[in-house]
C-alpha cells in the first residue's frame, strides 16, 4: 500500500476517532463532581430506578436473543430464510417512538384491544383504571423493545449469512452434520449457530446497551413510577439548575458503568454457552438415517414454521394499521371501534409545519452520506489491523448510553460554537449514525473475493478501474442499504436534536414523542405515521438502486496491449 493511501486512511481515522474522543473526555470532566454523586445516592428514587433499567434491558435482550436464534434455525432447516428477511426493510424502518405510540394505540385502557371486546364482554362503557401502558412493571417496554430489537440483529445475522464465502462453507458443514446422523435441529446448532454468535457480539451488546438506556420509548409507553435510570437522568439534565444538571451527569455515569459491566457479563455468558455446547455435543449419539427421519417427521424442530416470526409481522402490521387509523381520526368515544368522524385535519397541521419534515430529511440525508462517505475509503484505504484495532472506538456509540452521549456532544458543540446550528446538530447525528453504517458495510466488504483484483490487474488495468466497473458495482446494494439504515438512525434521534439542536430544531421525532404525552391522539398519530413512512421511503430508494443490472450494461474489459 502506498504512503498516500496510508496517510489518507490516518486522516480519515482522525475525522471519525477525535469528535468521539473529545465527547468523551468532555462528559468524564464533568464526572467528577463528587456533591453530584453524593445527591445521586441521596436520592430516593435511584435504586427503584436502576432495578427498573436492568429488568427491562435484560429481559428484552435476553428475549430478542432466544427469538432471532429460534427464527434463523427454523427459517434455515426450512430454507425459507430468504423469504422471511425479505420483510426486514419495512420493519427496520419502523422506528422506536412510533412503534411505542402504536403499541400505545393498542393497549392504553382506550386502546383497540379494549375497543374490540367492550362492552360486549368486559362490559366497560368507560376505559377501565388499568395499567396497560406505564405499568409499574415495565412489561410494556419489555415488549417493545423485544418487537424492534429482533429484526435488527436478525438483519445483522443476514448480513453475515449472505457472504458467499461463509454461506457456501456452512451449507457444506450442515449437510455433512447431517450425513453423520445429526437432525436439522443439532446441525443447525452444533454447526450454524456457534460459528454466526459470536459474529453477533457487537450488535448485540448495541441492543444490551440501547434497552438499558433508551429515552424515548420509556417516556411513551413507560414505565413510570419508577421511570427507568436514564429517564430519571435526562429529567435531571432537563432542569434549569446546576446542581441537578449535575446529578443528571452523575446519573448517566453511572449508567455507563451498568452497561459496561452488564456487557461484560454478556461476553463471557456467551463464551461460557459456546464452550458447553461444544462439550455436550462430544457425547450426543449418532443416529441411524430412519432414526434421524423419525425425528424430523415427528416435528422435533426449534419452532413450528412462521410461528414467531408471523408473530412479529402481524403485530408490525397492527402498529402501522393502527397509526394510520389514528391518524385521520376526529372524534372516538369509547367504546366505539371505529371514529365517529374521519378528518385530515392532523395531516394538514403536518403540512403547515412542512419545515419540520424538511429538517428531518436534511439531517437524515446529511449524516447517511456523511457516514457513507467516510465509511467506503475508511474500508478501501486503511490496512484490516488498522480497522480491527479502530472498530470497538468506533462502535462506542452503539454501546454507551445516548444520554452519556449528548452531554459530550453538547459540550463539545459549546466549546466550537455550533450548539444550536444545523452544521453541529448534523455532525452529531453523523456520530450516532457511522456505527451502524460500518455494521452494514463491514461484511459485504469482508467477503469481497480478494482474487477479483488480481485478474483485473493480470489484464493491465489500474485500482480505479476495478473499483468502478467490478467491486462496488457488486457492492451498489451493500452500499445503498447502508445508507438506508443510516437515514433510518438519524430519523430516530430524539436526545441529539434536542441537546444539541438547543430546542431550535423540531423532527418528526422530537415532534411524535412530545405530542405522545399529550391528549391529540390524531396529530401524535400523524407525526409517527410520518417518522416511519420517511425509512421506508430509503430503504425503497436503496432497493430500486441496488437492483441487479438496474442501471446500463457494462462493456467487457479488455486486455491493455
Amino acid at each position: 500500500m502506498s504512503a498516500l493511501a496510508l496517510f489518507a486512511a490516518w486522516l480519515l481515522a482522525l475525522i471519525a476517532a477525535v469528535p468521539i474522543g473529545a465527547a468523551l473526555w468532555a462528559v468524564g470532566a464533568q464526572m467528577l463532581d463528587a456533591a453530584a454523586w453524593q445527591a445521586l445516592w441521596a436520592d430516593p428514587q435511584i435504586g427503584r430506578a436502576w432495578g427498573m433499567t436492568l429488568w427491562t434491558g435484560l429481559a428484552s435482550t435476553v428475549l430478542a436473543w432466544i427469538t432471532v436464534a429460534h427464527v434463523l434455525a427454523s427459517g434455515f432447516i426450512r430454507q425459507q430464510l430468504g423469504r422471511w428477511l425479505s420483510h426486514l426493510p419495512a420493519l427496520l424502518a419502523t422506528p422506536h417512538a412510533a412503534m411505542a405510540i402504536g403499541l400505545v394505540l393498542w393497549l392504553s385502557p382506550s386502546g383497540w384491544a379494549l375497543r374490540l371486546v367492550s362492552p360486549g364482554i368486559t362490559g366497560f362503557d368507560a376505559p377501565p383504571h388499568w395499567f396497560t401502558t406505564q405499568d409499574p412493571w415495565g412489561l410494556g417496554l419489555i415488549l417493545a423493545l423485544w418487537l424492534k430489537e429482533v429484526p435488527f440483529l436478525l438483519w445483522v445475522a443476514a448480513t453475515q449469512m449472505q457472504r458467499e464465502d461463509l454461506r457456501r462453507r456452512w451449507q457444506a458443514e450442515y449437510a455433512l452434520a447431517q450425513t453423520l446422523g445429526r437432525t436439522p435441529a443439532q446441525a443447525f446448532a452444533q454447526i450454524i449457530w456457534p460459528q454466526l454468535a459470536p459474529r453477533l457480539r457487537w450488535p448485540l451488546l448495541a441492543v444490551l446497551a440501547y434497552g438499558l438506556t433508551v429515552v424515548d420509548m420509556a417516556l411513551i409507553i413507560g414505565p413510570a413510577t419508577p421511570p427507568t435510570l436514564a429517564v430519571l437522568a435526562w429529567q435531571w439534565l432537563s432542569d434549569a439548575d446546576l446542581i441537578t444538571q449535575s446529578q443528571g451527569v452523575a446519573a448517566a455515569g453511572w449508567l455507563t458503568g451498568t452497561v459496561l459491566v452488564a456487557g461484560v457479563f454478556t461476553v463471557v455468558a456467551l463464551r461460557v454457552v459456546a464452550a458447553l455446547r461444544k462439550f455436550a455435543s462430544r457425547g450426543l449419539r449418532l443416529q441411524t438415517a430412519e432414526d434421524q427421519a423419525a425425528v424430523f417427521h415427528r416435528g422435533r424442530l426449534p419452532l413450528r414454521p412462521n410461528v414467531v416470526w408471523t408473530l412479529i409481522l402481524t403485530t408490525y402490521a397492527a402498529v402501522w394499521f393502527a397509526l394510520t387509523v389514528g391518524s385521520v381520526s376526529g372524534v372516538w368515544p369509547f367504546p366505539n371501534v371505529w371514529p365517529e368522524l374521519w378528518t385530515l385535519g392532523a395531516w394538514q397541521q403536518v403540512a403547515s409545519s412542512a419545515h419540520t419534515v424538511w429538517t428531518t430529511l436534511g439531517l437524515g440525508v446529511a449524516s447517511a452520506s456523511v457516514c457513507l462517505l467516510w465509511s467506503v475509503p475508511w474500508l478501501e484505504l486503511a490496512p484490516r489491523r488498522w480497522q480491527q484495532a479502530l472498530q470497538p472506538w468506533l462502535l462506542l456509540p452503539l454501546v454507551l448510553p445516548s444520554v452519556l452521549w449528548v452531554v459530550g456532544l453538547y459540550s463539545l458543540a459549546l466549546h466550537t460554537r455550533l450548539e444550536g446550528q444545523w452544521l453541529g446538530l448534523s455532525l452529531a447525528h453523523a456520530v450516532m449514525v457511522l456505527p451502524y453504517v460500518l455494521l452494514a458495510l463491514v461484511p459485504a466488504y469482508q467477503a469481497v473475493d480478494p482474487r477479483q483484483a488480481a485478474l483485473v490487474a493480470s489484464l493491465g488495468h489500474g485500482r480505479w478501474v476495478y473499483l468502478w466497473r467490478v467491486k462496488w458495482p457488486l457492492l451498489k446494494r451493500a452500499i445503498a442499504s447502508a445508507w438506508a439504515v443510516g437515514f433510518a438512525v438519524s430519523v430516530a434521534q430524539y436526545l441529539p436534536t434536542l441537546y444539541v439542536g438547543a430546542g431550535r430544531f423540531a423532527t418528526v421525532t422530537t415532534e411524535a414523542v412530545t405530542l405522545a404525552a399529550g391528549a391529540q391522539r390524531s396529530l401524535m398519530s400523524a407525526y409517527a405515521a410520518l417518522q416511519m413512512l420517511l425509512p421506508i421511503a430509503a430503504f425503497a430508494l436503496a432497493a430500486w438502486l441496488g437492483r441487479p443490472r438496474r442501471f446500463e450494461k457494462i462493456a467487457p474489459m479488455k486486455a491493455t496491449p
